[in-house]
């Protein structure tokens, strides 16, 4: 069945498509091959997988936006569905836009009242030539798959070779999988090429848009960081999204921490029996001098509250990489927030504060991840690096990950068995230079001097248990002035400046930065012009405080319901509430450009400010957010 609209949208490289699917039937990798065909074709992608929080049989999503202006945050809205999910159907055909497009598999035949009159449908017997071709089961499931992407191949315009040889690449010595997978890819696009006109108005035309940059997540990426960074220690529960950081980890282990002349491996990873036990070996692995780390995402968070406070208060290096998503309680295990700055900022009872760091993309993952180590050896504290599910578990566009082969780790104060026999004055929480580190030592440096053991109750500055007020207020200020000393070596945040000086600034992080980055140039369009920080760290350096009061109106920009950034700019920088404006997204979905956009502008409309040529942008109904 082919239908056509007289007004189908027309564009080259700037569209969104979805696939429909059922989780299980083996799609991901089909779609994930069609992404990877665009991006070989030069020109930018960002996809996301929506799935659902259990194994198989419900409805999966996996949208890709192509953008050749190289956008790679959530656009919203979808220009061609492909449609492979029945129970679905209502809700997927509702979501294209006027004028975009169907693909179906049209083995059965639907009535028109099925089908909506302003899009164009485009049917495709799947299952038919799935049953003709092929008798095994399992067979006709998976290069069901392939054939649609072959028949998109063809009304998209895209080259056939980049696709075949993308299957030559990825079943690499399985000569039998590559004629196989070929051949249905050509049979889907044999049957679009002969029956539907195409290309059809949405194309792929090749471009150099992508340049040098690679596709990669943001937990495979934390692995290699955490690899780079000197950890030779992970402990783990698993738990979604964060489970693929450790999967990575210990894929690049053997890859690169395995002694090339006996096999041994030189690191470890355990699987612990839950989550507190977990943090409990980090801890232990960590004050015995190994960098150790753990992943995890909010629940278990909650779980290592008092493990946290363990580390902070008897000085313990341990990494956490959180991979948060929706909460609270089990929430949506398989949606995107960023609900865990709080809990992880003040995490454990008592006056705990902790070093968080806020990677924006895959890169950031990579680098951020490996400082963190040498962060939490300086400031002998548990840092914890913050991404979430739409940078963890989804493949994004990013500069390629570099290193400096001349980098040191940075181990901080650590005392050597010389510096023991030769005198010095060692006083494990002891502060000797005025910015609240003191000096440790690794257990077993050497025979009789040096600490051998740590508590997580009062001591006075040589580490001997006391309850005395003095020396627990003595500690408590040196572990403030601590935190002071952390701001000066934490990632710088990133200033971006309006073309002219503006009352209006917007303070955001993490996996926002893509769309803000989008919505920085919808609100220039429409008079807004507006400085942009993007904060990578806390505790808050004097910058941002400044650049807060440097502005009439901060927006800040987040995905979470309580504006746990606001929050904490508010306690840590003695804010005045009134002066720092939501801007919330928290339905599970990545925040979109034209949300912040758009709410921005309906601030400034309420408070009646008055902007030259100030227009709010209309968007269709599919582009629309839960707004706050």
């Amino acid at each position: 069945m082919s239908t056509n609209v007289t007004k189908a949208i027309r564009r080259s490289n700037d569209f969104v498509i979805k696939f429909a699917n059922v989780n299980g039937s083996g799609s991901a990798s089909a779609n994930e091959l069609f992404a990877r065909a665009i991006i070989n074709m030069g020109v930018p992608v960002a996809p996301r997988n929506i799935f659902p929080s259990n194994i198989q049989g419900m409805p999966t999503w996996y949208e890709m936006r192509v953008s050749a202006s190289g956008w790679l945050g959530r656009r919203g809205g979808c220009d061609l569905m492909v449609a492979m999910n029945p129970q679905t159907w209502d809700r997927d055909i509702a979501e294209l836009e006027s004028g975009g497009y169907l693909v179906y598999d049209s083995t059965k035949t639907l009535p028109r009242s099925r089908f909506r009159e302003d899009i164009t449908v485009l049917g495709v017997p799947l299952t038919e030539i799935c049953n003709r071709e092929y008798t095994d089961p399992r067979q006709r499931q998976l290069f069901k798959n392939i054939m649609y992407v072959g028949s998109l191949t063809a009304l998209l315009d895209i080259e056939f070779a980049v696709v075949e040889k993308l299957i030559a690449e990825q079943y690499r010595g399985k000569d039998k999988l590559i004629g196989a997978n070929v051949n249905a890819l050509r049979l889907g696009y044999d049957y679009a090429r002969t029956h539907l006109d195409c290309p059809i108005g949405l194309r792929v035309e090749r471009s150099d848009g992508v340049g040098d940059r690679i596709f990669v997540n943001g937990n495979d990426a934390c692995g290699l960081g955490a690899v780079y960074g000197g950890a030779t220690v992970a402990a783990w529960y698993p738990i979604t999204p964060s489970t693929s950081v450790i999967e990575a980890f210990s894929g690049y282990c053997r890859k690169f921490r395995t002694d090339p002349d006996n096999g041994m491996a030189r690191y470890a990873v355990v699987q612990a029996e839950d989550e507190l036990a977990s943090i409990g070996m980090v801890i232990g692995a960590a004050w015995n001098g190994a960098r150790a780390f753990t992943a995890t995402s909010g629940p278990g968070i909650s779980l290592m509250q008092e493990f946290f406070g363990l580390a902070y208060f008897a000085e313990v290096p341990v990494v956490v990489f959180d991979v948060q998503r929706g909460g609270p309680s089990t929430g949506m295990p398989t949606r995107t927030q960023q609900s865990d700055l709080i809990s992880c900022a003040y995490a454990s009872h008592g006056d705990t504060k902790h070093v968080l760091l806020f990677p924006e993309d895959p890169y950031e993952c990579f680098t951020l991840g490996a400082q963190a180590f040498d962060l939490a050896d300086r400031l002998q504290t548990p840092v914890f690096v913050l991404l979430d599910l739409d940078i963890g578990m989804n493949d994004r566009l990013c500069q390629p990950f570099d290193w400096d082969d001349q980098r040191r780790y940075d181990r901080g104060k650590v005392m050597s068995a010389d510096d023991l026999e030769a005198g010095k004055n060692f006083g494990r929480y002891l502060d000797v230079d005025g910015d609240g580190i003191p000096w440790r030592t690794i257990p077993g440096t050497h025979p009789n001097k040096g600490a051998f053991f740590s508590r997580g109750t009062t001591r006075n500055a040589y580490a001997k248990y006391s309850e005395t007020g003095t020396d627990y207020v003595y500690n408590m200020e040196r572990l403030r002035r601590k935190f002071e000393t952390a701001k000066s070596l934490l990632p710088a945040s990133v200033l971006r400046r309006a073309s002219q000086p503006s009352r209006f600034g917007a303070i955001y992080y993490g996996s926002t930065g893509p769309a803000m980055d989008e919505a920085y140039a919808l609100l220039k369009k429409q008079g807004i012009e507006i400085d942009a920080l993007r904060v990578r760290a806390f505790p808050f350096a004097n910058e941002i405080i400044d650049f807060i009061n440097e502005h009439d109106y901060i927006f800040v920009v987040e995905q979470n319901e309580n504006g746990q950034l606001r929050m904490l700019l508010i306690n840590e920088g003695e804010i005045d509430p009134k002066r720092l404006f939501r801007v919330l997204h928290y339905d599970g979905t990545p925040i979109t450009a034209g949300f912040i956009s758009g709410r921005i502008a309906d601030i400034l409309a309420a408070l009646k400010v008055k902007i030259p040529s100030l227009v709010t942008p209309a968007l269709s109904p599919n582009r629309q957010q839960v707004a706050s």
